[in-house]
This record gives C-alpha cells, sequence and structure tokens, in this order.
C-alpha cells in the first residue's frame, strides 16, 4: 500500500478528511502479488470513522433542531410584553381617560393571562405583572434577567445562530455520507480485485497440472 493512511490529506470545509477513490487497486495495493488485508482493516477503520463522525454529528443537528422551536416560542413571547408595552406608551394620558370614560378596555389595557408548564402534564394560569424585565434561561441552571429590548436582541441572536449550525451540520452530514459510500466503494472494489486475482490464480494453477499430467501421460 501506498500510505499508511488511507483518507486524503485533502480535507472539507470544515476539516473533514475526504475519501480518494481507488481507481488502480493494484497500484494502490503494490503490486499483484499484495495482501489485502493491512488495506482492508485500513479501510474498514476509516469507514468506522466516518460513522462515529456521521453519528456525532447526527446528534448534534437534532438537539438544535429540537431548541430551535423553543428559542422562536420564546422570542415571539418577548416581542409580543414589547410590542404591548409600547403600545401602552404610546398613548398620551388623555387618550387614557378617554378610553376608560368612553370605550371598553384595550387588549394593551387589560392584565395579560397566561398558562405556564408545571410538569409534562399539568399547566397553572397566572396573571402577569407590567413589566420591562425577562427572566432567561442560558443553560447549566443559569437564569438572568434582561430588558425586553436586551432579550429580544439575544434571542434572535441565538436563533440565527442555531439555524445557522444546523445549515453547516447538514451541509457535513451530506459530504461525510459521500466520503462514506466513497470508502464502501474503495473496499468493494479492493475485494472484488482480491476474488479475480485468487480465481485468475486457480485457473492458471488447474491448467497448469492438467499440462503436467498430460506429460505424464504421454
Amino acid at each position: 500500500m501506498a500510505s499508511s493512511s488511507v483518507l486524503s490529506e485533502e480535507r472539507g470545509a470544515r476539516g473533514i478528511p475526504k475519501a480518494p477513490f481507488i481507481e488502480d487497486v493494484e497500484k494502490y495495493l503494490g503490486g499483484a502479488d499484495a495482501e489485502i488485508e493491512g488495506p482492508l482493516k485500513a479501510i474498514q477503520d476509516a469507514i468506522s470513522k466516518y460513522r462515529y463522525m456521521d453519528s456525532n454529528l447526527n446528534q448534534r443537528r437534532l438537539s438544535l433542531e429540537e431548541k430551535i422551536p423553543d428559542i422562536q416560542k420564546t422570542l415571539s413571547m418577548v416581542e409580543y410584553l414589547q410590542e404591548r408595552r409600547e403600545g401602552k406608551t404610546s398613548q398620551s394620558e388623555d387618550d387614557l381617560e378617554d378610553d376608560l370614560e368612553d370605550e371598553e378596555p384595550t387588549s394593551s389595557s387589560k392584565p395579560l393571562k397566561t398558562t405556564f408548564e408545571l410538569n409534562d402534564t399539568l399547566f397553572a394560569e397566572a396573571e402577569l405583572e407590567d413589566t420591562d424585565t425577562v427572566y432567561l434561561w442560558l443553560g447549566a441552571n443559569v437564569m438572568l434577567s434582561y430588558k425586553l429590548p436586551a432579550a429580544i436582541q439575544l434571542l434572535r441572536s441565538k436563533l440565527e445562530a442555531a439555524e445557522t449550525n444546523v445549515a453547516s451540520l447538514t451541509e457535513d452530514l451530506e459530504f461525510l455520507r459521500e466520503q462514506l459510500t466513497m470508502m464502501e466503494v474503495n473496499m468493494a472494489r479492493v475485494y472484488n480485485w482480491d476474488v479475480r486475482r485468487r480465481r485468475e490464480r486457480r485457473i492458471a494453477e488447474e491448467k497448469g497440472g492438467k499440462s503436467t499430467s498430460e506429460k505424464e501421460g504421454g
């Protein structure tokens, strides 16, 4: 075998080794009498590495895909609180007095009622106070308070980063699976080359034995 590593030095966009196509199997192995056990094991090891990377990246992508809806939901809620608060502060005192005298309370002046999850199957109703602050979980049991505009900015950046990472991981997985397919093709080519070599040797031995028998009989 020409190299101790079956993988190419060439790499993908994020450092994933590229699988070369073995065009000339005999040359790759090092001659017509070369052993194939070592090269086949190297190819199988490369396939195992690709499968491990595939599993790891796929788990990361699934984890992000599960988080994105939660981020979107939280962002929508915080944006709603901000819009509701801006709707309140945009009205003048005279407008508010007119509303109280002549009209029903507007949706922005009514107390905000919602439900929150206690566990997987139990929810409770709550009435939210008018506030310009929210608390966000950052992970690792850490929660911080943010003003509404800062919270919106943070959530939007987290959502954009998560969506960008999902797109990158999807590209990496597609590239990985192409390399995995290539290595499986290489393994099949090496194995088939060895099968053909054995068959040709057996035929040659049979012909040689037959010629010897004919000479002895003559």
